[in-house]
């Protein structure tokens, strides 16, 4: 086992399976973090619903004269792969780089077989049709043929990097769905997802009431006027 923190219960992983990175990223900026969303990144399976303990590989620009001592052998990339551990997320840095992959299919199998949760890279995917087909969701700025080679050099693992312009740190809660991937510092989760889930109660009542007719005004956001309402009709779904 590694020594980075872990503060994903059972409960918490069930409740950040449910809860869009939308909200996520609303109750970020509550509490004055407002980069906490990965900008720029797609899903590769918008069906799959991401979460999962932060782990990180960082790759630096490509210096020729550095390439033997940091691309050769153990490098930062398969170490990173071979020490995931079940319900990790592998976060890569590659500075903002979309013209060179930074993970093909081998080592992303490599991670579903360790019981990893995920995968998010802010550069290139290298064999997107074959990742495709793996049953894990990956997250990309864009896909590429050409190894990390061209451009990267794998330097460092479970460092804290900037991905998509978010800084992350491991043991860092990552959450991704069909709009992208929030991060959520850890010390916040519990909070955060408490918080989530009475938002995602309090919008769903406007939702319906919207579709029924009813003005937003008093609604979203939702009155002091209109908290009855809402508290009568969460105990009737309840």
């Amino acid at each position: 086992m590694t020594s980075i923190p872990n503060v994903l219960t059972d409960a918490l992983r069930e409740s950040l399976a449910t809860i869009s990175t939308a909200t996520l990223t609303h109750q970020l900026q509550q509490r004055g973090i407002r980069g906490s969303f990965l900008s720029g990144l797609a899903p590769l399976r918008p069906e799959m619903r991401m979460v999962g303990r932060a782990r990180t590989l960082r790759y630096v620009a490509l210096r020729e004269d550095r390439n033997r001592t940091y691309a050769g052998g153990d490098n930062a990339q398969r170490r990173a792969v071979e020490s995931a551990e079940p319900g990790d997320v592998l976060v890569i840095e590659a500075r903002g780089v979309a013209d060179a992959g930074t993970i093909g299919d081998i080592y992303v199998t490599r991670l579903l077989a360790l019981g990893a949760a995920g995968v998010v890279t802010d550069g290139a995917l290298r064999d997107t049709p074959a990742i495709a087909q793996i049953p894990i969701p990956v997250y990309r700025q864009a896909s590429h043929a050409a190894t990390y080679g061209r451009h990267h050099m794998p330097y460092s693992v479970d460092d804290a990097v900037t991905c998509a312009g978010v800084f992350v740190e491991p043991g860092d809660v990552v959450v991704g769905d069909a709009e992208g991937v929030v991060v959520i510092p850890a010390a916040l989760v519990e909070e955060v997802v408490a918080a989530a889930l009475e938002q995602e109660d309090v919008e769903a009542f406007a939702i319906e009431r919207v579709a029924a007719g009813e003005s937003t005004r008093g609604l979203f956001p939702l009155a002091e006027s209109r908290r009855a309402d809402y508290e009568a009709w969460k105990a009737a779904r309840d």
